[in-house]
């Protein structure tokens, strides 16, 4: 099996996270920019926020609910910060968050990484739904082994049994996982849990969690395949 500088020889699968990683959580909110107005950027960054606070507080909480309903509700949020943003635009947003663009690296990543035969795959917050929405909008499904939601696990990441899914669906350990992912708190996670994992920092974001690193940082997808 073919290795690089970051992937090392007894890797057996490269998972990812989906929203932020592989697709543009921004990219809803960016098709609508003439009709949101110049709050554009502020009011996506709050619905992403919100989105992903909920499914903290209900995994503390030691509860669940799928992350479609989380991603309405998050949208209400930020609609009630924005009162100036006419609410009839909130199915056309929930309608393009169902089909986010794919970074444009993406396709041919995951394609050379199974070339190299490895197995490819998401794990994501994302239910199963959404996750195959996006993976049939953005036309990937001949580039992943795998499409995995924390749904069956019914808690969220960064709980140590939403990782878990990964070993027992592909049958291999902790260590031959590469994984994935731009949210610095996922790299933490996965990190905790055992998994080798890659911070996808495009933005050049400060690190944090210093005690649970990364393997490795790189600003591309294209960065898995260097030597």
């Amino acid at each position: 099996m073919a290795s690089s500088a970051i992937i090392p020889a007894h890797t057996k699968a490269v998972i990812f996270d989906a929203y932020g990683t592989l697709f543009d959580v921004h990219s809803a909110v960016g098709r609508h920019m003439a009709e949101i107005g110049l709050e554009a950027a502020r009011f996506s960054e709050i619905w992403r926020v919100k989105q992903l606070e909920y499914s903290w507080v209900l995994s503390l909480a030691g509860r669940y609910e799928p992350f479609w309903p989380l991603t309405e509700k998050a949208l209400d949020y930020a609609l009630a910060r924005f009162p100036d943003i006419d609410r009839a635009i909130k199915p056309a947003l929930l309608e393009a968050y169902r089909s986010l663009d794919a970074y444009p690296e993406v396709h041919a990543s995951l394609d050379a990484l199974r070339q190299r035969g490895l197995r490819t795959g998401i794990l994501s917050n994302g239910d199963p739904d959404m996750l195959n929405a996006a993976v049939s909008s953005a036309d990937l499904a001949g580039s992943l082994d795998a499409v995995l939601s924390v749904d069956a696990a019914k808690v969220f990441k960064t709980h140590p049994r939403a990782y878990g899914i990964v070993l027992s669906v592909l049958s291999v350990a902790a260590d031959e996982v590469l994984f994935v992912s731009s949210n610095r708190w996922d790299i933490a996670g996965a990190s905790a849990f055992g998994f080798r994992p890659v911070w996808v920092n495009r933005l050049g974001l400060p690190d944090e969690y210093a005690e649970l690193a990364p393997c490795a940082v790189i600003s591309s997808l294209e960065d898995l395949l260097r030597n």
